[in-house]
């Protein structure tokens, strides 16, 4: 029993010495401070409660052990310590859930605010669409049964008869948020739940077929700044390490290398919506919010797509 705690310690510290490197790096957005605050309270509190019962459960299996001319003594109960393992434990998870409660109230009640980017992210099997407001901040109605309309250039189904639709602008390939700006997200679905999920901006809201979900965040580090991350650049820089030793087996059976692997935000897809889940991601660039606008005006509008 001794060896196997032992053991399982010993695991223990070589999966934290050895896979810790593969977690995420320091958050990308304003709550996620508060959110991975919440995380490690809750991750220590699991291992300081595990490493105690652990201790405890192999060392009474090793006293306890059978043993010839020991009888063992049966008790009923104990008032004492029943108390104690019954009131410390529910003290501990209110105090926790509580915790828990207030974090979420702080992150997902946010208010409408007029200065705030609003941006419609619509999923189907299996892609991505980014829609944003427009010059007037206002998402025009849009409903699946307008997809078809001029000839499939409406990609998300925007309602043209809506005039906060016109000046609403779809892009597919990546979409870019301005750092330090409030950014209002509406989820849609085009037919099967998925979710999206932004990892490094702690963010993932349920994409619902027939309803809009809504969720917030401030983005505080641009895609260049997280690049120069400490943690960032060691990730890259083993992966590339991988990446290259692929190349080379490739490149002795005369195929293509592999490209050198560049950190990007990436918007996921955290449900198992079909075939190609696995594919299911869109790019994310933060930066400047000059370097945002002269991004947004190059794009067309709805009113110039269907022209």
């Amino acid at each position: 029993m001794f060896a196997f705690l032992v053991f399982i310690y010993l695991v223990t510290i070589f999966s934290f010495v050895s896979y810790t490197k593969v977690l995420l790096p320091e958050s990308a957005s304003e709550h996620g401070v508060t959110y991975d605050s919440l995380f490690f309270i809750s991750f220590a509190l699991i291992m300081f409660v595990q490493i105690i019962t652990q201790a405890l459960l192999h060392y009474f299996s090793y006293k306890y052990r059978g043993l010839k001319n020991t009888k063992a003594t049966f008790i009923t109960h104990n008032n004492r310590l029943e108390f104690i393992w019954t009131i410390i434990p529910a003290i501990v998870l209110f105090g926790l859930i509580l915790y828990g409660m207030t974090t979420w109230s702080q992150i997902m009640n946010f208010e409408e605010d007029e200065d705030a980017l609003v941006i419609e992210l619509y999923a189907q099997q299996w892609n991505w669409k980014a829609r944003y407001a427009g010059n007037d901040n206002v998402l025009g109605d849009a409903n699946v049964r307008f997809l078809n309309d001029y000839d499939g250039r409406n990609t998300v189904g925007i309602d043209s008869s809506d005039p906060n639709g016109l000046d609403d602008i779809v892009v597919t390939q990546e979409f870019h948020l301005p750092v330090n700006i409030k950014v209002i997200f509406k989820f849609r679905s085009q037919d099967v739940l998925h979710s999206a999920y932004m990892p490094h901006f702690r963010a993932q809201m349920n994409c619902v077929p027939g309803m809009i979900t809504q969720f917030s965040f401030t983005p505080t580090v641009t895609t260049e700044e997280m690049r120069q991350n400490a943690d960032v650049v060691d990730k890259v820089t083993r992966i590339n390490k991988i990446r290259y030793d692929k190349s080379q087996e490739l490149i002795a059976k005369g195929e293509e290398s592999l490209e050198p692997y560049q950190f990007d935000y990436l918007l996921l897809c955290a449900k198992i919506c079909g075939a190609s889940h696995y594919n299911m991601q869109m790019k994310i660039v933060v930066e400047s919010e000059k370097d945002f606008n002269k991004w947004i005006d190059k794009q067309k509008t709805f009113s110039e797509i269907i022209q």
